[in-house]
């Protein structure tokens, strides 16, 4: 698997956050996004997705292919 370069991303609350402390960051970098948890900050481990990782990624879910 690649190595997805998170350098100089910069983070954004989720804003499907709802305020119970189940929220996430997503972090935009150049070649790059991350997902996190807000409650740990930079200390929460993160999943590092390329471009197109998170391109297809977004896809899925815009189109409901993960609802219940």
């Amino acid at each position: 698997m690649p190595f997805s370069d998170l350098t100089g991303a910069r983070w954004r609350k989720s804003t499907r956050s709802n305020g119970t402390g189940a929220c996430i960051e997503v972090g935009i970098a150049p070649s790059a996004t991350g997902v996190r948890d807000t409650k740990l900050g930079e200390a929460s481990p993160t999943l590092a997705f390329t471009r197109s990782q998170w391109n297809s990624f977004r896809t899925i879910v815009q189109h409901g292919r993960f609802d219940g």
